[in-house]
């Protein structure tokens, strides 16, 4: 399985998050999966590299011309593509992969995150999504969307489409699970 990994470039982060995403990584890598991602060689997303890397696992990196500097991409991958842009380069990985997982990061994670939820939640893809809640870091994100639900703003059942464990094995037995029997998606949206 192609796994898309979104998840922070900072390198100003706690390192208890910085070895969960290697571990994280390692795990991926010995499960048989594959990764694509950002391309980054900092914060969780080169955290995660490395640990793929130290476990043999095939890296594909997707980045911007305009990231082209040094120690900003990680060196390592299998394969490398450059885009012009932003969007070019979410499109390239939504289309490669065959789930997502999003580890901790800021603005540019969450808008990754909430592409993918909102293509889900109206049935123009159907791959997992999990989440790993590292320190509970997503527990706010939960705390929101259970609070978006429950005022009507989006159904309940659209609760069911993400999963969020701080376990990396549960995780990632998640995603393997839901690749093999995608939700059944129909009831989701209000039109």
């Amino acid at each position: 399985m192609i796994i898309c990994l979104y998840g922070a470039s900072s390198p100003d982060i706690d390192q208890s998050y910085i070895e969960a995403v290697e571990e994280l990584g390692s795990q991926m890598a010995r499960r048989g999966h594959s990764m694509v991602y950002g391309g980054g060689a900092n914060g969780l997303m080169g955290a995660a590299a490395r640990g793929m890397s130290a476990c043999g696992g095939s890296i594909t990196g997707v980045a911007p011309e305009f990231f082209k500097h040094p120690g900003i991409l990680y060196e390592n991958c299998e394969e490398f593509i450059f885009t012009d842009t932003m969007a070019e380069r979410k499109q390239i990985m939504e289309d490669m992969a065959d789930a997502f997982l999003v580890v901790p990061g800021g603005i540019g994670t969450y808008e990754e995150f909430f592409q993918v939820l909102t293509l889900k939640q109206l049935n123009r893809l159907n791959k997992p999504i999990g989440l790993f809640n590292v320190n509970g870091y997503f527990n706010p994100i939960s705390e929101l969307l259970e609070k978006t639900a429950r005022e009507g703003f989006m159904r309940s059942a659209c609760l069911t489409i993400c999963g969020v464990f701080d376990d990396s094995e549960k995780l990632l037995t998640y995603l393997e699970e839901e690749h093999k029997a995608p939700l059944d998606l129909s009831d989701l949206k209000f039109f």
